[in-house]
C-alpha cells in the first residue's frame, strides 16, 4: 500500500492538497522558509570627519535615501514636510556607528540605522504609502571588459545612486561566476540559480567597455536592454543607476486599479511543500485579494485571481522576491511564472 502511494503522480498529489486546503489559496498554512531581505532602514554613506556637525549632515543625507526606498522610489523632494524631516534626522536615528573606507573611496564612513516607525510617519505626513518591506534587492552582475565581475569597490557609484533612488543593491560574487548569465546570454536556468542563491529576482546584468556599456534588467517581465557612454566608468556607472531606478519605478511603482479579474499559470509546483510555500508568497502580496485554482497539470496549476493591479504589473510584484520567476507562455493564461524552489 505505502508503495503505491508513493507512486502516485504529482497532478494527483497536488489534486489532493487542494481539496485538502478547500481550493483556497488564503487558508492559514505555515511558511516553511521566509525569505532575508536587506533592511531598508540601514544605510552607509562617507563623511570627512567625526564633528558633529558632519554626523549630522550625514543623518540627513542617510535619512533621504532610507524615505525614498520607503516610499518605493518615489522622488519626494518636492513633498510638503520633506526638508522638516531632514532636520529631524538626528531624532529618528536609532543606532550609528563610524567605519574605515574602502581603499577607493579613502576616508570613512557612517553606517546608521533609523528606527521603522519613524520613518513611515514621517513618509506617510508627506502623503505618500510605505511600500518598503515588499521591495527586496537588486542583486548587481557586471562585467569588466576582460569578463571579471567587478566587485563592491569598483561598483560603488552604481550602488550609491541606486541608494539614493530608494533601492539597496546586493552583489554578486566574484568568486562563484561559472554558469552565471551575460547581458547577451541570459538563460532562465541561470536566473532560476541567481534568484534562489540571492532571494531576489530583481537583477542588473553588465558589460562595461571603454567609455560605454551594455546592461540587461530582468525584472518580472520582457528583458529591458539599454547602452549607454560617458567619459568614465564613474559617470557610466552613475547614469546606469539613474537608468536603473527609471525602469524599476516605472514597473514597481504603479497605481492600482481596484479588483482585476486574471489568470496565472504557475509551473514548477513539485510537492505540497510547494504549494505551501506558493500560498505564503501570494498571501504576502498585498495586492493579491483572492486567489482560486481551477486546475492542475503535471506539475502546474492554474489559478483564477482577484487583483489590485494589471496581470502584467502584478507579475513583476511576485517575481521581485526572487521565489517566482517569469515562465513560458501558457495557454489560458495571462501571465505564467515558474515556482524557484
Amino acid at each position: 500500500m505505502y508503495s503505491r502511494l508513493m507512486r502516485l503522480p504529482r497532478l494527483l498529489i497536488v489534486s489532493l492538497c487542494l481539496g485538502l486546503f478547500g481550493l483556497s489559496l488564503f487558508a492559514p498554512l505555515p511558511v516553511a522558509h521566509a525569505q532575508g531581505q536587506v533592511s531598508p532602514y540601514t544605510v552607509t554613506v562617507p563623511v570627512k570627519d567625526t564633528s558633529d556637525a558632519q554626523r549630522d549632515d550625514a543623518f540627513g543625507t542617510a535619512l533621504s535615501q532610507v524615505m525614498a526606498r520607503v516610499a518605493g522610489g518615489q522622488d519626494l523632494r518636492t513633498k510638503a514636510g520633506y526638508a522638516d524631516a531632514l532636520k529631524a534626522a538626528p531624532g529618528m536615528v536609532q543606532q550609528y556607528h563610524y567605519q574605515r573606507g574602502t581603499p577607493a573611496q579613502g576616508g570613512i564612513s557612517l553606517q546608521v540605522i533609523f528606527d521603522q516607525g519613524a520613518v513611515q510617519r514621517a513618509v506617510s505626513q508627506m502623503g505618500v504609502a510605505s511600500n518598503a518591506a515588499t521591495k527586496p534587492p537588486v542583486l548587481l552582475l557586471v562585467r569588466d571588459e576582460d569578463g571579471s565581475v567587478l566587485t563592491r569597490d569598483a561598483l560603488a557609484a552604481l550602488a550609491q545612486t541606486a541608494a539614493t533612488r530608494g533601492y539597496s543593491v546586493v552583489l554578486a560574487d566574484p568568486s562563484k561566476v561559472t554558469d552565471t548569465p551575460t547581458v547577451t546570454n541570459a538563460d532562465p536556468e541561470q536566473l532560476v540559480t541567481l534568484a534562489r542563491q540571492y532571494k531576489t529576482g530583481l537583477i542588473l546584468l553588465g558589460q562595461l567597455r571603454s567609455n560605454n556599456a551594455d546592461w540587461n534588467l530582468v525584472s518580472g517581465g520582457p528583458q529591458q536592454r539599454w547602452s549607454n557612454t560617458a567619459a568614465d566608468n564613474g559617470a557610466l556607472l552613475t547614469d546606469a543607476g539613474n537608468a536603473l531606478a527609471d525602469r524599476l519605478g516605472k514597473q514597481l511603482n504603479v497605481i492600482g486599479a481596484g479588483n482585476i479579474d486574471g489568470k496565472i499559470w504557475v509551473s514548477d509546483v513539485r510537492s505540497a511543500m510547494d504549494y505551501a510555500n506558493l500560498l505564503g508568497v501570494l498571501r504576502a502580496d498585498p495586492m493579491l485579494h483572492q486567489v482560486a485554482t481551477l486546475s492542475a497539470q503535471g506539475d502546474g496549476m492554474l489559478l483564477s485571481v482577484k487583483a489590485g493591479l494589471p496581470m502584467t504589473a502584478l507579475a513583476v510584484s511576485l517575481t521581485a522576491g526572487g521565489r517566482l520567476l517569469q515562465g513560458e507562455a501558457h495557454s489560458g493564461a495571462d501571465i505564467s511564472l515558474r515556482w524557484v524552489h
